[in-house]
Formats: C-alpha cells, sequence, structure tokens
C-alpha cells in the first residue's frame, strides 16, 4: 500500500503540472509540487533502503508525465526527436529533484531546508538556456503566458519570478498539511495574500502603462501569413512561383504610409549565397518590385542562406566540406534579411532547436551531425552568431529586433537585442511541423511574456498561424485563423525605454545561482561529518 500512495503522489503531480498548462488551469500550478514534497518526506522517514533511487524513479516519472502531456506535439516534427525530448528533460528536471532531496536530508532538520528547493530549481531553468541543449518549453514560469495579466511585473522578474511564485504557495501549502492544519487558518490566509498581492501589481502595472500611441513615430506595418504548407509545398514548389504569388497578394495593400512588410521564418526558398546575394532572383524581384515604388519600405523576411568561406578564412565548428571536397566548406544558416533603400542586413537564428537546427557542441560532435533532423531542406548544424544584431531603419530611429521562431522563449536572449536597439520586435516564424495541436497555441503565448518583459511591441508572422500584433502589455490583435491565408495591416509604436528586467537581466536567476553554489559547498562540508545512510 506504501508503495501504491508513492505511485500515486508520484502521477498525481505530473497530471497537475501538465494540466497546469492549459488555461483555465493555471492555478493547478500552485499545488503541482505538494505531492512531490509529500512524496519526498514520506520516503525520507520511511524504511526503504534505497531512498535517493526511489526518488529518482518516481520523480521522473511525474516529469515524464508532464512532458509529454504538454509537449507531445513534438512527435508531428520528428518522432525520434520528441522521444528524446521527453526522455532528456524528464531526466534532468529529475536529478535536479534528486540533488535537492540529496542536500535537503544533508541540512534535516534545518528551518529552511524545504526551501532550497527554489534556488536549486531556478538555477536548473537558467543554466538550461545557456548551454547547447536548451529546451526551456517547460519552464515554470512560462505558465503565465495563459493568464499575462497575472505577471506584469515580469518586467522586473521575467519567468523565473513566475517560477518563485509558484514554488513559494506549493511550500507553504506542503508546511500547512505537515503541520497537520496547526495555524492553518493564518497559514492560508498568507498563500492567498501572496497569490493576491502580485496579481494585485499586475492590475495596478495595467492601469498606469505609460507607452501611448504617437502618431509620429507609429509604424505602419504589413503582417504577411502565406499559409503555404511546409511539409509539401514550401520547401517542393517553385520558389519564383511563390514570391510572386505573395507579390501578387500584397502589392495593392503597401502604401506610401506603411513602412515594414514582415514575411515569415524560411519564406524564401531560393539558394541564397550570401557571398554574391544581391545578385540572387529573389533579392532582386524584391528592390525592382517594391523597393523602387516604395523607397522607405522595409521588408523584413526569413531565408535560409549559405556562407561559402574563402580558401584562407578561418572555418567555424559548422562548417562542411561541399560534395566531400575538403577544399571548399560553407555554412548554412537560418537567416533573417532586412531589405530597404540603404541596402541588406543578416541576422543569423543562433539559439537553434537542439538535435533538429544544431547537433549539441558540434566541435565535439562534428561526426555526428548529419544526425540532426532535416526541417526546411537542410540537413546538419545550422550556423550561429555571437551578437544579436538590430535591423535599422535608413535614418536609424527604428530598431527592429529580427527574433527568429524558437528564440522568442529566451527572454534575456530577446532582451540582448533591445539593449542593441531595438525598439520593435518581430517574430518570424514557421509553426505548421507542430500541425494544428497545443504547440504553436503555446509558441505564440510566449510572445505574450516576451512583449511584457521588454515593453516592445510585436509584429508576428508565421507562416501557417497564428499572425498577429502583440501590444506591450501582453494583449493580442487581429490574430490570423490557423492554417489560413491572412495579412494584417497594423500601426506598431516604438518604445525607447529599458525595462529594469532588460537592464539587468534575469537577476532572481544569477542570485539563485549563487545560493545554489553556496549550498552544495555547505553540504559538501557537512558531508565530510557524519554521512545520511543512504
Amino acid at each position: 500500500m506504501k508503495a501504491l500512495k508513492l505511485l500515486a503522489l508520484a502521477i498525481l503531480s505530473g497530471l497537475l503540472l501538465g494540466a497546469s498548462w492549459f488555461s483555465p488551469f493555471t492555478w493547478l500550478a500552485f499545488v503541482a509540487f505538494v505531492p512531490l514534497l509529500i512524496l519526498s518526506q514520506e520516503i525520507q522517514n520511511s524504511n526503504i533502503k534505497r531512498k535517493k533511487f526511489t526518488v529518482f524513479l518516481l520523480t521522473y516519472l511525474a516529469f515524464l508525465i508532464w512532458n509529454i502531456s504538454d509537449t507531445w506535439w513534438i512527435w508531428y516534427a520528428s518522432d525520434g526527436g520528441s522521444v528524446a525530448a521527453f526522455v532528456a528533460n524528464s531526466l534532468l528536471m529529475a536529478l535536479t529533484y534528486l540533488l535537492y532531496f540529496t542536500l535537503r536530508r544533508r541540512v534535516k532538520g534545518s528551518i529552511y531546508s524545504v526551501w532550497i528547493l527554489i534556488p536549486m530549481w531556478l538555477s536548473f531553468e537558467y543554466l538550461h538556456t545557456k548551454w547547447d541543449l536548451a529546451w526551456t518549453w517547460l519552464t515554470l514560469g512560462n505558465i503565465f503566458a495563459f493568464e499575462h495579466n497575472w505577471v506584469q511585473w515580469y518586467e522586473f522578474t521575467g519567468v523565473s519570478g513566475g517560477t518563485v511564485w509558484i514554488f513559494i504557495v506549493n511550500i507553504i501549502l506542503y508546511q500547512i498539511l505537515q503541520s497537520k492544519f496547526q495555524e492553518s487558518k493564518i497559514r492560508l490566509a498568507a498563500v492567498a495574500l501572496i497569490i493576491l498581492i502580485p496579481i494585485g501589481i499586475s492590475r495596478f502595472l495595467i492601469s498606469t502603462s505609460s507607452l501611448q500611441t504617437n502618431t509620429k513615430t507609429d509604424q505602419q506595418v504589413l503582417i504577411v501569413q502565406p499559409n503555404i504548407d511546409p511539409y509539401n509545398d514550401k520547401f517542393n514548389g517553385d520558389f519564383q512561383g511563390q514570391l510572386q504569388g505573395v507579390y501578387n497578394k500584397i502589392k495593392n495593400k503597401i502604401t506610401s504610409k506603411t513602412k515594414y512588410v514582415a514575411l515569415p521564418e524560411t519564406f524564401l526558398t531560393e539558394s541564397l549565397w550570401e557571398n554574391n546575394i544581391g545578385d540572387s532572383y529573389s533579392i532582386k524581384f524584391l528592390k525592382d518590385s517594391l523597393l523602387t515604388k516604395f523607397p522607405d519600405l522595409n521588408i523584413v523576411i526569413g531565408a535560409t542562406t549559405f556562407y561559402r568561406y574563402s580558401k584562407n578564412e578561418k572555418l567555424s565548428v559548422t562548417a562542411r566540406a561541399f560534395n566531400d571536397n575538403a577544399e571548399i566548406y560553407y555554412d548554412v544558416y537560418n537567416t533573417a534579411i532586412q531589405l530597404n533603400k540603404t541596402g541588406l542586413q543578416l541576422y543569423h537564428k543562433s539559439k537553434l532547436v537542439p538535435g533538429v537546427e544544431r547537433m549539441p557542441y558540434p566541435a565535439l560532435f562534428k561526426p555526428l551531425e548529419e544526425l540532426a533532423i532535416n526541417l526546411g531542406g537542410t540537413f546538419g548544424s545550422l550556423g550561429t552568431q555571437d551578437t544579436r544584431d538590430v535591423f535599422f531603419n535608413a535614418d536609424k530611429s527604428i530598431g527592429v529586433a529580427p527574433v527568429v521562431c524558437y528564440e522568442s522563449i529566451f527572454g534575456e536572449y530577446v532582451g540582448d537585442y533591445i539593449n542593441n536597439g531595438a525598439n520593435l520586435i518581430f517574430i518570424i516564424t514557421n509553426d505548421g511541423w507542430w500541425r494544428d495541436t497545443p504547440g504553436y497555441k503555446q509558441h505564440l503565448a510566449y510572445a505574450r511574456l516576451r512583449a511584457i518583459e521588454t515593453r516592445r511591441q510585436i509584429a508576428r508572422s508565421a507562416n501557417t498561424g497564428i499572425s498577429c500584433v502583440v501590444d506591450e502589455l501582453g494583449d493580442l490583435h487581429a490574430e490570423q485563423p490557423w492554417w489560413k491565408e491572412g495579412y494584417i495591416m497594423a500601426n506598431l509604436t516604438p518604445n525607447n525605454q529599458k525595462t529594469f528586467f532588460v537592464r539587468f537581466g534575469d537577476v532572481l536567476a544569477k542570485i539563485a545561482s549563487v545560493l545554489t553554489f553556496l549550498i552544495i559547498g555547505h553540504s559538501i562540508f557537512l558531508g565530510f561529518k557524519k554521512p545520511n545512510n543512504s
């Protein structure tokens, strides 16, 4: 019966976490970790011989249920990749919780022992954004993308604030249960305040929002949702015909007031070599058909581009030989391009999907890079760049952050564009790989959080949907239906102010990382004393 109870607690926690990713069940996140905390405490107090192993197995089950429940749609992009994501991400979560369990046992009896879970989990989430296996889709603070009016204070804390909020409530509720409801009324009142006060602060920030429409600086943007099937048509069709077809649809929508046209990720399917990109059909066509008629227009568009290295040029870690010719090397990029009267700017997507666009640590695993999943007609690891380049208009008054697809789920990363001068954000993406599943809806919702963290308005151009405008409060406007062709003409207001989060980054996570380091150091010191039996 004891084993069944522990198993039930693990399953319950996994189901609660999974359900919390679906509105209107977001509030379940405030209780989702309570079963795991009870589970680990019961194992600690039991006579089970292999306590750590038992905690690991049961928490792994809980996190696997969570991962599958909320990211099962990856299967449509890659069956093998989805299994790897479920297994690996659940493993990292379980190991983080196991480390917490191990360290808590060493400080058993300490008043703060259960609270060390917060800095440890926060450190895990933060470090998970920094390495080549970054898969931060299920960062706890992302839950509130579906209740964005609860977390307007993310402009100070980023999503880490949401993670802390969730754990504080869970831990207090756990302590209430552990104390057998002694002083439960006071503690329950405290829980209510901890939930309601941040929501109240959020409402206050909404009511005092200061970014006002300024018609002198508003930028009229045409956002295009071409709706080209990425599986059957986009990369197998006539690139000239696709480009001409979309041009025919938008040419009569653009006026002299239109300052930007936004088209989605990898919209241009011509093989564009950066060494002579100005000579390509696609670039010449856009210049001749649009820029000659509308000289103040800026075109932001996605493409796959290639760069050929000269004979003595230093190769990147992702450079590959051309047709096994060891003397000719090139790189492949998922690229955002801006065209205007001053010329052409390129930005290479640099937060790449692990196992899809990049083999982790290509310098070490280059022989395995061909195992990277083929999406969009290229194999192997894509190239990246070190800086978050901003697309500026002719007079440098408007800077656009060219955020490409997966990059939009990384808060600090997007903040780097803002620090480099971006006062608007364009998200260009192709979410059709996931078909009509929660995946593209979650991806859209995360854009709300980037808008709040940076207080920047966003033009979102998605090949198959959902294209829309996201204002600085995270509200969506002019959403286009999924898997339908659509066009949005909107006025976006640039903002030059920087939020606390943009200026200083993820302060909570950085503090948590230092605390985790100190906790581990303290635990090692205690380990020299009489160890606990495991």
